[in-house]
């Protein structure tokens, strides 16, 4: 890696190309890459990031993250240890719509819709829209 590339890396990432690129120059051609490396480079992608710590440290970007997913536990959601949900349903504001629904349509000859609507009611936009533009 140029010299001017590592000048801008964290500290601890430097050091780790360091230690990549010795052991590159000293390899057997052929040979495995030493368990203590690869600890190393998942170490660094869980502080920088896969795709930053393989461009750097010049690995696969796919063997990388399988070892940082293996040794990474799951994400737990909670005290009762079950996994966290895909989905998250928030409940709309209470400032968003305090008064309710308002909705209005105005076409350029002039026609104009205004609807009023409790809060607690979701109008139908496609069908309102739908019956306003098509109407004379």
């Amino acid at each position: 890696m140029a010299t001017r590339s590592m000048q801008k890396l964290p500290a601890a990432l430097a050091k780790a190309t360091a230690r990549w690129a010795e052991w590159r120059r000293t390899r057997e051609p052929g040979t495995r890459i030493p368990e203590s490396l690869w600890q190393v480079a998942v170490e660094m992608a869980a502080r920088y990031g896969v795709s930053k710590t393989a461009l750097v440290l010049r690995v696969d970007y796919y063997a990388l993250k399988k070892r940082l997913d293996a040794q990474t536990p799951p994400r737990r959601a909670g005290r009762t240890g079950a996994s966290a949900p895909p989905f998250v349903e928030l409940p709309p504001s209470p400032l968003a719509a305090a008064g309710g629904w308002v909705i209005e349509f105005a076409k350029a000859s002039g026609a104009k819709m205004r609807i009023e609507l409790p809060r607690d009611q979701v109008p139908d936009l496609a069908a309102l829209s739908r019956s306003f533009w098509e109407s004379r």
